[in-house]
């Protein structure tokens, strides 16, 4: 999920899929709106992984954007802020395959090397930071924005940063903020750091070497992380169970960075940010990747016809005063029997894993029965 609508592009070729030497290209090519992820987007990144898997020609992958803002700003809200009002069975399957590849893209048997150059949000990280290699830049600028929208992170976000040093991830959750390229390794969100003038070489370097030899030979000292600086107040002022009282412990904290943070937090979706820690705390308990975007599905799909969502995209993307009216409007509002309710079982759907492997048993009759 981002912020970023989508912006049609004249004719153009959504994924751009190229082979060169022993190496196989995804370039996003959607660079008018940051490279945002549609549905066709995600089936041609997974048709391609299949083809690449079984290749014997093709042993590393890399993954990258067009244009120069960014690898991609998400995934195509105003589709899905339609789709809500339609029942959002749209939503439903564009997000089981998207967490499908999500998974996919962790466990690939081959080299996947992620480009996070510029501009990484929600769905770009979905499809970047669960590679075996991740390089980020001096231009980069990774987050989650989700709850600014009503929204609640997704992708493998909450694996992510719940699996971050201390509580690092809970304060990027929370704040919806953007982070450094220094500040994504100290969070274990990527693994190398490579100047940025450099990446056509290392990509050009990928075609005939193994990506690790590539990745060694580039890599050089990041700066020093700007979050590194204030870890302290972070783990201290995030390691509590709920909203109020981190909010509370932020405004009591010396730290003015702190008392800022406090601002930030409030200005999003009360709702939101309740079952996002929440749903940060149970990744924490999860024991995989799998499991975490099992939970991501149900708090997605419930997410999507709650109120906060449609309203924050009217207020950030469809009309753009960036004046949300969240319902409720204050922390102490939200019922905790409401944000349970975002961890429920699907009514009426099968739950992820379930319900993909259905949609391809039901895909294999129907082939069977055309042949």
């Amino acid at each position: 999920m981002t912020e970023t609508p989508e912006t049609p592009e004249a004719r153009e070729p959504e994924v751009l899929l190229e082979r060169r030497g022993h190496l196989g290209h995804i370039i996003l090519n959607r660079p008018k709106a940051i490279n945002a992820l549609t549905a066709t987007m995600v089936s041609l990144i997974s048709d391609a992984l299949d083809a690449w898997e079984h290749d014997d020609g093709v042993a590393t992958v890399l993954l990258s954007g067009a244009g120069e803002r960014g690898l991609c700003a998400g995934g195509d809200i105003v589709a899905l802020y339609h789709d809500a009002g339609n029942g959002g069975a749209e939503s439903a399957g564009f997000w089981a395959e998207e967490y499908e590849l999500n998974a996919r893209i962790s466990s690939y048997p081959k080299p996947y090397v992620a480009l996070m150059d510029g501009i990484v949000l929600g769905g770009g990280v979905g499809v970047s930071a669960h590679a075996r290699h991740r390089v980020v830049t001096e231009r980069t600028k990774v987050g989650m924005p989700e709850t600014g929208i009503g929204f609640i992170p997704d992708v493998g976000g909450t694996y992510l940063l719940s699996r971050a040093p201390g509580e690092l991830g809970t304060h990027a959750a929370l704040t919806a903020g953007t982070m450094t390229g220094p500040d994504a390794l100290l969070m274990g969100l990527a693994d190398v750091y490579v100047d940025s003038s450099r990446l056509g070489e290392l990509s050009a370097a990928l075609e005939q070497r193994p990506a690790d030899e590539v990745l060694l030979e580039f890599a050089r000292k990041a700066p020093d992380a700007p979050l590194a600086a204030a870890q302290a107040w972070i783990d201290d002022c995030y390691a509590y169970e709920d909203v109020e009282t981190i909010v509370d412990a932020l405004l009591r904290s010396d730290a003015q960075d702190a008392k800022a943070a406090a601002a930030v937090v409030l200005s999003k979706s009360p709702s939101a940010l309740k079952v996002t820690l929440q749903s940060l705390r149970r990744a924490r308990e999860l024991p995989d990747l799998p499991s975490v975007l099992e939970q991501e599905y149900r708090v997605s799909l419930h997410a999507l016809t709650a109120p906060d969502f449609a309203e924050g995209v009217r207020a950030q993307v469809i009309d753009k005063d960036r004046n949300p009216r969240w319902t409720p409007a204050t922390l102490a509002e939200v019922r905790q029997a409401d944000v349970d309710s975002y961890f429920a079982p699907l009514d009426g759907r099968p739950d992820l894993w379930e319900g993909l492997q259905d949609r391809k048993t039901d895909s294999s009759l129907i082939s069977q029965e055309q042949r």
